[in-house]
């Protein structure tokens, strides 16, 4: 078993040694450190620890917003963990500490938490959507052609013109006029 400690800070003016003390005073053998805002989605530091984590390993880190900026990227980060067998703890949030009982029904019921808001969030975008057709809304891009240009473009290759040709006239792709071709 072998302790992975995380640090981060946001900017080059922020220190690690705080953080890297905490965690190493806590047990963690090895410290993986960056200097990187946390709301980037590669984080390389991290990579490589959650690559590195085994079945047995704990990852430890000072407070949640050194490893996630949002619930969602947390859980994510966790299932990782998980998945590999590792647990997880965190010193600022007594809470969040997998190798309790206590701490992974805690984080059970924040799963179920976000789980249930993407259904809600889902939920909702689907409705607006439903009614925004309703009201005539139309979705996806707007046609490159005009309803009659679509007809001369059809009539120019059905009289032999070649896709090329009939594109250019037009100022579109040669897959645009193809597709006219096959619809």
């Amino acid at each position: 078993m072998t302790v992975f400690g995380y640090a981060r800070v946001s900017s080059d003016g922020q220190s690690l040694s705080l953080q890297d003390s905490q965690l190493r005073a806590a047990g963690a053998a090895k410290v993986f450190a960056e200097k990187i805002s946390g709301a980037a989605s590669e984080r390389p530091q991290l990579a490589r620890l959650l690559n590195q984590v085994e079945e047995g390993d704990v990852v430890l880190v000072t407070r949640l917003d050194r490893l996630a900026r949002s619930t969602r990227d947390l859980l994510n980060a966790l299932a990782l963990i998980a998945k590999a067998g590792a647990a997880f703890r965190s010193l600022g949030d007594p809470w969040c500490d997998t190798t309790s009982a206590h701490g992974r029904l805690m984080l059970t019921v924040l799963g179920g938490l976000a789980e249930f808001e993407r259904e809600l969030i889902r939920s909702r975008t689907g409705e607006g959507r439903e009614r925004a057709r309703d009201r005539g809304v139309k979705f996806g891009r707007p046609r490159k052609l005009s309803q009659f240009q679509r007809k001369e473009a059809l009539a120019r290759l059905q009289n032999g013109e070649v896709h090329a040709d009939v594109a250019r006239t037009f100022g579109v792709s040669r897959s645009t006029i193809s597709r006219l071709a096959v619809n």
